[in-house]
Order: structure tokens, then sequence, then C-alpha cells
């Protein structure tokens, strides 16, 4: 028996904590200036959210899917993503009924999908998502992929691209299919064996193939570009009008596909171009998906969003040398001598906390030299010291730990004059 954690997890521990809080932090602001509101879903849908939403003939749900019974025989699965799960709430909850459209979304949530592990592509994976649901307008399309942009050169990234694609309406993309059908059934038997069942079900997904990328077939198949109406060319040249006039740099890219069989009309990829970033660049990815609201039983809805692997934006920090600010250092550190200075001592820390202030004692029965030691591993801006002749003046000595001046001041006082100087006023 193992008592491990399980291949492809791993434990966020205290130390690393506070990067993924910092981010998670930065992001949520971000959010707020552009009016998104957080959604929170389950962790586990009923697997038919995901066949339907997803795609029947993706990897996620033929492959890659945590699904399993529960007591009373219902097949369940664990989120390998979040748009299904969101369109599905957005339907239950009647959303779509809300005075204020289009509704603009955002979550955090962990996503579970069974593949082999590798850095940065773990089973269960940590992910941030926009929907913006009701609105058809290009417009809206440039301000999510705005938005994803945005979060990653607050952070610091500066080695970024972004590539962008039309998939066009219902009407482009079943003829891009015949055309692609015509084009790779000449090839199928040199295909892997999931691109020869993708070239019956689902063609467009050939060209996402890991294992045929380097096929001749591939640098000649037809380009979805080709095949756009006049009604999908229109609207991804309002859609790059717009990434323009914001000063946002794209590069265009017919065989981006994405791996979801719900995408239509804009889709866009984010990667880092970080030297030794890895082999697999991407850090984001989303796009159009109007028709999915309708699958779960809604109106038509027309909606955009994206996803973006927490794992991911961390290590591309790290590739950059983009440092995360240390938020870990205390205000204060109380030492205390003796019984009765603990006594006082439990009592300050209680009022300092109530008042905002970050603060610990010892809880190690340590002298005052192992309590100063650790006053200043925790990097604390002061040291409030009591010993018994603090206790019998019924004073705090305070010391600033940056210059090593000391003052005695009375406790009365302590709470208004420590907040004072943390927060730059009155001394």
């Amino acid at each position: 028996m193992s008592m491990n954690a399980p291949r492809g997890t791993v434990d966020i521990l205290p130390k690393d904590v506070k990067a993924w809080q910092y981010v998670e932090e930065q992001i949520k602001e971000i959010c707020k200036r552009y009016h998104y509101k957080e959604i929170r879903t389950p962790v586990f849908e009923h697997t038919e959210v995901f066949q339907r939403g997803v795609g029947d003939t993706t990897d996620i749900v033929q492959k890659e899917m945590y699904t399993f019974e529960d007591r009373g025989g219902r097949s369940l699965t664990l989120r390998p993503e979040g748009t299904a799960g969101v369109a599905r709430a957005y339907v239950q909850n009647k959303l779509y009924g809300d005075v204020n459209q289009p509704v603009k979304l955002y979550y955090f949530a962990e996503m579970f999908r069974y593949e082999r592990p590798q850095k940065g592509r773990m089973r269960q994976l940590n992910q941030f998502g926009i929907e913006a649901l009701g609105s058809a307008d290009p417009a809206i399309d440039a301000e999510v992929i705005d938005l994803a942009m945005t979060v990653y050169q607050s952070l610091g990234l500066t080695s970024l691209k972004l590539v962008i694609n039309s998939l066009g309406d219902k009407e482009s993309r079943e003829k891009h299919r015949q055309a692609l059908i015509d084009h790779f059934t000449p090839h199928k038997e040199e295909l892997c064996a999931d691109c020869q069942v993708r070239l019956e079900q689902n063609p467009l997904r050939v060209l996402d193939c890991k294992k045929d990328r380097d096929h001749p077939a591939m640098g000649t198949a037809p380009s979805i570009l080709d095949f756009l109406n006049e009604e999908s060319k229109t609207y991804f040249e309002e859609v790059k009008g717009y990434l323009d006039a914001m000063g946002i740099d794209y590069v265009i890219d017919p065989t981006l596909v994405r791996g979801l069989d719900y995408y239509n009309h804009t889709a866009f990829e984010i990667m880092s171009d970080a030297k030794g970033f890895g082999a697999i660049t991407t850090l984001a990815g989303g796009g159009r998906y109007n028709g999915m609201i309708e699958e779960f039983g809604g109106p038509t809805t027309p909606a955009i969003g994206f996803g973006m692997g927490l794992e991911r934006l961390l290590m591309a920090l790290e590739a950059e040398g983009v440092e995360i600010p240390d938020t870990d250092k205390l205000d204060c550190y109380v030492v205390a001598v003796g019984k009765e200075a603990e006594q006082a001592a439990v009592r300050l820390v209680h009022d300092l906390r109530a008042n905002g202030v970050q603060v610990d004692k010892d809880y190690q029965m340590r002298k005052m030299k192992g309590q100063l030691k650790a006053a200043d591993r925790y990097e604390a801006k002061y040291v409030l010291i009591l010993g018994e002749e603090e206790v019998s003046n019924n004073t705090v000595t305070v010391k600033e730990m940056a210059t090593g001046e000391q003052q005695v001041l009375p406790m009365e006082n302590i709470v208004d004059t420590l907040t004072g100087k943390l927060t730059g006023g009155s001394k």
C-alpha cells in the first residue's frame, strides 16, 4: 500500500502557496476591472455534461476522464475542464434571464485528467477560466483575449505569443470538413489509429494530432480560412480590428483548431517563447462556442471563454525570472519571559490581531535568545518584548528590527502606536 500522493498529483506546501495566492489575487483584481464575477461549480458532474459539452470525439472524453458510478448507479465524472460545467449552471439557474447581459464569469477550479504526467501537466491541475455568455459581438472576443494577455503582462511576463484563427460558422466548417476528408482519405492508412477514427468523426481534429504533425499531408491540408463564408470572414476581420485597436500583437495560424469540439469562429492560444520553458509552450487557450448552451436545453446563446493553467503560469514566471513579492514577513513578534509576561503576551497578541496586525509569538517555551532568533527568521518588522520589568510597569519594549532602535511604551498605547508605525502614520 502506497502512502505517497497519487501519480500526477502534488502537495503545494506553505512555502509555495504564497506564490499561488499572489497570482490568484492579481487575477481577481484584473477580473474586477473587467467586470467579471466569480462562479463556483461542483467538482463532479453527471458524465453526460462533458459528453455533450466537450464532445464525444475528444481525447478528454474518450481517454482522460475520471468517471465512476455512485451508489445510486449514476455515472459521474470529475470535471476535466471548466466550460461545460459553467454552461450547465448557466442553463439550470436561468442566468440567460438576467437583465444584465452578457453574463461575464470567472472561476478558479481543480481539473482532473488521466494523462501521462509531465512538467506542467498533471492529473490534478489548477485552472483559471473566463466565460462570457450572451453576446455575439466580436468586441467581446477581443476583450476576452485582452483579459488573458493582461493577466500575463501584469504579472511580468514578456515572452508571449498570441496565435489566433477562425473556425468559421457551421456552414464554413461543413465545407472545410468535407475538404479535409477528401484530402486525408488517400493517406488514411498512414495516419495513427486515433486520426483514422477522427477522419470519420471529426476530421478537423486530425490537424491537432501530435503523432502525425510531421506527416507531409499536414503541410498541404486545406486551410479553414479558404472556406470561410462572407459572414465568417467579416466576423474575423472585426476581431482582428479590435485587437489592432488595443495594440495587441498576434499571429494567424490556420492550423490552430483547439482540442475540443465546441469551438467555432474565434480560436486562440497564448504561448511562452521564454528560453528553457519547455517543449509544451501553450499557456492558455480558448475561443467562441456558440451552440453549447442549446446542448443543455437553453436558448440560443453565443459565448466565448478560455482556460489558463496556473501550474504553467507559475512555470513561465520562473522561466522569465519574475520574482513573486514576499508577503510572508511578520508585522511583529511578541517575546515573553516569565509566566506573568506570557499571560500578558497572549492578551497583547489577541488585541493586535483584532486590529489587523499580523503577529505571532513563541509556543515552544524558548528562552529569550531563542525567541529573538525566531523573530529574525520570520523577518518581523518589530519585536515586542515583555519581561518582569515590563509587566511590573505595564509597559512594552518595542524594537524596530531594521534599525535596532528600541523604545519603552505604555501597554495601553501599544496597539495604536504600532498600527500607526505599520501604516506610516504617527509614531
